[in-house]
């Protein structure tokens, strides 16, 4: 059955021209031009992913993610004209799955919908009780809390090896900084986040061939960071 992508966009224009893009690519799509329609659409029709502008005419695109996300976990990438940090930030805390500027070309856009779908198909494995992941040279064996990089043992410390884990889990994805902080250490303050960058660098030097360059963990500036999928 091919995928089914609900595209919120209040401009028709754009609209009409991501679902041809889609469905050159054999998505089903369905469209919604305000936050009430597209709430109505994923509750009638439970779509594989939902592509979210956040600039909608009846409520902001965040209130539609913090709606959805109260009975749904349905994919969201959010496609916005809107660059800062903060909003990038939010729309992830909130429980968007990517966020994509626009303007964005649409190999940039399949390719995060391919991501999304490699991430979720993930969880679904992991919930089928699969013991380890590997991108790469790189494995990580759940059961076992072994790391190994080209067949050798990775000796981490209980908080590199969480934050890895927690990247891993959720691989493909932005991972902000408050949520891998509130996923290490259980709060948020300003010596947390100075910590994780610490954190980060550390597991950096161990994982990565040159950490100024790496190839495993992607910083998303200003946002947090992402676990690549595939190399």
């Amino acid at each position: 059955m091919n995928p089914l992508v609900i595209i919120v966009e209040d401009e028709k224009t754009i609209r009409r021209f991501i679902r041809v893009a889609l469905e050159t690519q054999q998505y089903k799509c369905l469209e919604a031009e305000d936050g009430m329609t597209a709430l109505s659409l994923a509750a009638s029709y439970k779509p594989d992913v939902m592509v979210l502008d956040l600039g909608l005419p009846d409520m902001d695109g965040l209130e539609v993610i913090k709606r959805l996300r109260a009975w749904s976990n349905i994919p969201i990438l959010v496609v916005s004209a809107r660059g800062h940090e903060r909003e990038k930030v939010e729309a992830l805390d909130l429980g968007a799955d990517d966020y994509l500027t626009k303007p964005f070309s649409i190999s940039e856009l399949l390719a995060r919908i391919r991501v999304i779908f490699r991430h979720h198909l993930h969880e679904q494995c992991e919930n089928s009780d699969n013991p380890s992941w590997n991108v790469g040279l790189l494995q990580i064996n759940y059961e076992k809390r072994l790391v190994t990089l080209s067949g050798e043992e990775v000796h981490l410390t209980p908080t590199e090896y969480k934050l890895l884990t927690l990247l891993s889990s959720h691989h493909g994805k932005v991972l902000t900084h408050r949520y891998l902080v509130q996923g290490i250490w259980g709060e948020v303050t300003a010596d947390d986040t100075q910590s994780l960058r610490v954190c980060m660098g550390n597991l950096r030097r161990k994982l990565e061939e040159n950490p100024a360059q790496p190839k495993f963990i992607i910083t998303e500036v200003g946002v947090g960071y992402r676990m690549v999928d595939e190399l």
